[in-house]
């Protein structure tokens, strides 16, 4: 096996990073489903569902961009929106111009349940997050985190996530109005 057939190892500090890397997405994925579920009583996966839907033309996706976009699967999307229907916060339509495509649409009663759920939510997000950097590591954060989502967007299969790293490189307005799709 010559040295072109040999894996490219982390070394120590790739591997520190990455470890942290992984720790920290995890426990803050569990922190916010956490506080979502007792404030607001949904998990994260559907207020993130939710927030996809208030931040688009219409409040509406089809089902399979929506998939995409929370990188979920088609039948666990399915039944999450199920839920939500279930709930009154989400409704699902026809697409007018292809009878195979399903669109997911925010309700007036989710916008609501949303708009209600992101104080804490963000909250959540700066007391497990933001309050312990400092603004140049919030700016090497994001330079971090769209070098990466430049390739993993780039990839094939990436879809409307290629959207997300549009709007990373832009470094949207996050005001109240725009965290809640106003």
């Amino acid at each position: 096996m010559g040295d072109a057939d040999e894996p490219r190892w982390l070394d120590a500090e790739e591997y520190a990073a990455w470890r942290s890397l992984l720790a920290t997405v995890s426990l803050l994925e569990s922190a916010l489903d956490r506080q979502l579920q007792r404030d607001a009583g949904m998990p994260h996966a559907y207020y993130q569902i939710l927030a996809m839907l208030s931040e688009t033309p219409g409040r509406a996706l089809r089902m399979s961009d929506l998939a995409d976009i929370t990188q979920s699967s088609q039948s666990r999307l399915s039944h999450a929106v199920s839920r939500l229907e279930a709930h009154g916060w989400v409704r699902r339509r026809p697409c007018p111009d292809d009878r195979r495509s399903t669109f997911a649409e925010l309700t007036a009663a989710g916008h609501e349940v949303l708009v209600a759920a992101a104080p804490g939510h963000v909250e959540c997000v700066r007391q497990n997050l933001f309050d312990q950097l400092t603004r140049d590591q919030v700016r090497a954060l994001t330079e971090v985190c769209t070098a990466a989502l430049g390739r993993l967007a780039a990839a094939p299969g990436a879809g409307p996530l290629r959207g997300a790293l549009q709007r990373a490189q832009g470094v949207p307005d996050v005001s109240r109005d725009a965290a809640l799709g106003r």
